[in-house]
């Protein structure tokens, strides 16, 4: 069974393509390839992201506070209606990250969300989760606001399945055609194919080895968020047309939460 309840610190950095290759190939002394990779070079994580009419989630994310909260539906490819997929809430209380989610078939995600009703229960959901989410779509009100996309090769460690590493490449979006199903098509979210993000997922301190190699390559721990980022940059676009000049202020004060190193 999949896990459905995480708790964990993730850690993220920017890298150009050659140390993310260089670092690739140092890790596989201690990590091994998630089983899908072992066949094929990437697979497809594609979500629709919720949020108020308002943007109310991701603009209090971008604000740095010690609690924030999201809700995301989370495929794999690109699904069909009948084909099963997460409904996740994704939490973080003071740097530490909390996921629950539970499966739902894709036809009936769309249903809970945009209806606020609860499906009725069956043996592959999550009853809990789908309380909780309950709650969070009662809450908040929220509504499809953002398609994206990106191809992932995932590690795990050999003695430490708790330490996972994952590194995402051609991260793309789109605020058109909110549907998992209508293709995993959008725009390019980095400004080059030859940067990749690299997250490194424990539940606790990451261990020396690992430590000592990002120091070797002077990589360095940056602030990401692929939502975040994406919001940044139609803010700015919005402006940049003559748009609603509110947003002035908000989009200037959060333009140096990430940076490429």
């Amino acid at each position: 069974m999949a896990i459905e309840v995480f708790n964990r610190y993730e850690i993220k950095y920017l890298l150009d393509y050659d140390t993310c290759y260089k670092i690739q190939q140092r890790i596989i002394e201690y990590m091994e390839l998630d089983e899908y990779n072992k066949n094929h070079p990437f697979y497809t994580i594609c979500n629709i992201y919720y949020d108020t009419e308002d943007n109310h989630l991701i603009r209090h994310s971008l604000s740095k506070p010690k609690y924030k909260e999201k809700l995301r539906l989370r495929g794999y490819g690109v699904p069909k209606p009948e084909d099963k997929v997460y409904l996740e809430i994704k939490k973080k209380v003071n740097g530490l990250v909390n996921k629950r989610r539970t499966k739902l078939v894709l036809s009936e995600a769309y249903e809970f969300a945009e209806t606020r009703i609860k499906p009725e229960y069956k043996s592959y959901m999550n009853k809990q989760v789908l309380n909780e989410i309950d709650y969070i779509l009662k809450l908040y009100k929220p509504v499809p606001k953002l398609y994206l996309a990106y191809d992932r090769k995932a590690f795990f460690g050999i003695n430490n399945r708790d330490l996972r590493i994952t590194f995402d490449t051609n991260i793309r979006s789109r605020r058109e055609d909110l549907r998992l199903e209508a293709g995993d098509y959008g725009r390019k979210l980095l400004p080059s194919d030859e940067l990749w993000l690299m997250e490194v997922k424990a539940e606790k301190t990451i261990p020396v080895w690992l430590s000592r190699l990002l120091s070797e390559f002077k990589v360095f721990k940056t602030s990401f968020s692929k939502y975040g980022t994406e919001y940044k940059m139609m803010i700015r676009e919005n402006l940049e047309r003559g748009g609603d000049r509110k947003w002035t202020y908000y989009s200037t004060q959060q333009q140096t939460d990430y940076s490429y190193r």
